[in-house]
């Protein structure tokens, strides 16, 4: 027999992602964080490989320290200089940012793609554990996200890892309004 949570639905049925450049400097606690890392970490793993791992910039100095860096390995491409703008200014945004790396294990029984995924399962999960506890969040990539210099002296990344997402948490300052949302009929086959 089913053991119903409408609060959890609810939750789930109107949940909205908050633009990270409209999130305050007020950012969750330590203990805080803990229980949203907590709640992220029971994400499906298959093989309980744990591929995936945090890096939480709380600290204006690392924040700026990582901005650094990021300005520096992309001027070294051929971005525009407004998405260079845009990458490393979302660095500052936020009170928070925790960094998913995703961490992908050795397996002959578990696929790389798999281990991806539950990755990005652990963002989702993130991103719904800060709005759950009533704090704004976003879940960002961008072209930092796989840049293998700059992950290297951001974050200590291996070559075979990469950024699933940077989840900004911060206070919620603007409300923003809902957005279009898929039509079910459209991409759902009854079988």
């Amino acid at each position: 027999m089913p053991d119903p949570r409408p609060d959890v639905l609810d939750f789930l049925l109107t949940r909205r992602s908050r633009p990270a450049k409209t999130l305050g400097s007020k950012a969750p606690s330590r203990t805080e964080i803990e229980t949203i890392l907590t709640a992220a970490a029971r994400t499906p793993d298959h093989g309980k490989l744990v591929p995936w791992r945090f890096v939480v910039l709380t600290s204006p100095g690392e924040r700026a320290r990582v901005g650094r860096a990021a300005q520096t390995h992309l001027q070294a491409t051929d971005l525009a200089p407004e998405k260079i703008e845009k990458a490393v200014g979302a660095l500052a945004q936020g009170g928070v940012i925790i960094t998913v790396i995703a961490s992908p294990k050795a397996s002959e029984k578990i696929p790389r793609w798999e281990q991806d995924l539950s990755a990005g399962a652990v963002c989702l999960a993130l991103l719904n554990a800060a709005l759950a506890a009533g704090w704004g969040a976003n879940w960002l990539t961008g072209p930092l996200a796989q840049h293998k210099a700059f992950l290297s002296e951001a974050f200590g990344c291996s070559a075979e890892e990469f950024v699933a997402g940077f989840l900004h948490i911060g206070e919620e300052q603007v409300v923003p309004t809902d957005r279009d949302r898929p039509d079910l009929q459209s991409i759902t086959e009854w079988r």
